[in-house]
């Protein structure tokens, strides 16, 4: 049996794998200030992207296109949501805030989605998704506030965790909308959201240039675009999806935990980035939250590539 083979017979490898290059977006992100814009990162990061995948999702787009073409305009606004929004709010975030602030406010992503469920779709949440909502919340604050919960009442919350609460915020509508994608194959599906995301990123990199904040990659910028475009964008996907079809939505979701975990431990060997008491707090409660939410949760969330 080849490497290759083997992987993808062995569901847990590939689904803290999974997790480490979800984990290494922050840090990518964080990496990129200074080599590369934010707007311009995600723009190359998806034509990079979208240049290794076309080669393999032609016959299969070819197959599915009566299908994405009833639900094309649908598309293109995923896309532009979840693949361009998000990732410009969060490496715009990264300027202003910690790569451990970033990957500790993006765990309560799952308990975003309980909640835009309910104002959307009047889904009822559960007794024990109330609580991890709240835990998850309590998290989240402590780490705007930097473990000051009253520098919440003076309005001194850092300006890049707003922007990645607004990102995740982004990201849940993207989630709970994701069940109305057509049924077609993963490589039909992330093709079109990718050159949806590749155009509409095109127009906040031409804003970057315009006005004069544009930052072309140097050797590191493209180190960051390269890891990016192959990892959380491509690799995560596949794993993630072969992973949850060996053993399934219910098992396999627990690792999502695993992200801002591996997001935190990066940024203190990669990036040096101290790591405080109230970093200790919120990551307990978030993913305490998350988990306690998820115990009895009648719906999963499924994860595409970010």
């Amino acid at each position: 049996m080849s490497a290759f083979r083997w992987l993808f017979s062995q569901p847990y490898i590939l689904l803290v794998l999974t997790a480490i290059f979800w984990g290494g977006n922050a840090i990518a992100g964080k990496l990129a200030v200074g080599h590369i814009s934010p707007f311009m990162l995600t723009c190359i990061r998806w034509l990079v992207a979208m240049a290794i995948v076309y080669p393999f999702a032609i016959p299969h787009l070819k197959r599915d296109w009566p299908k994405i073409k009833n639900q094309f305009w649908f598309l293109v606004l995923l896309g532009s949501i979840g693949f361009t929004l998000f990732n410009n709010l969060m490496y715009s975030a990264l300027v202003y805030t910690s790569a451990i602030n970033v990957a500790i406010v993006q765990a309560s992503m799952p308990l975003t989605v309980f909640v835009l469920n309910f104002i959307l779709f009047k889904l009822r949440a559960t007794k024990l998704q109330l609580v991890g909502f709240t835990l998850t919340l309590i998290g989240v604050l402590t780490v705007a506030s930097r473990g000051n919960l009253g520098a919440l009442l003076e309005l001194e919350v850092n300006f890049g965790d707003l922007l990645m609460l607004t990102a995740i915020v982004a990201y849940g509508i993207y989630s709970v909308f994701l069940k109305n994608k057509p049924d077609i194959h993963w490589l039909s599906f992330i093709t079109v959201l990718g050159t949806s995301a590749l155009f509409t990123s095109t127009l906040f990199a031409s804003y970057e240039v315009a006005s004069g904040s544009v930052i072309w990659p140097d050797t590191q910028g493209w180190m960051v675009v390269i890891y990016t475009a192959v990892f959380p964008s491509i690799l995560s996907q596949v794993f993630w999806m072969r992973g949850l079809e060996l053993i399934g939505s219910n098992r396999g979701g627990i690792f999502i935990n695993i992200v801002p975990v591996v997001g935190s431990i990066f940024a203190i060997l990669i990036l040096n980035e101290q790591f405080h008491i109230y970093h200790a707090v919120a990551l307990v409660l978030v993913i305490g939250g998350v988990w306690l939410a998820q115990k009895k949760a009648a719906e999963k969330i499924p994860r595409p590539a970010r």
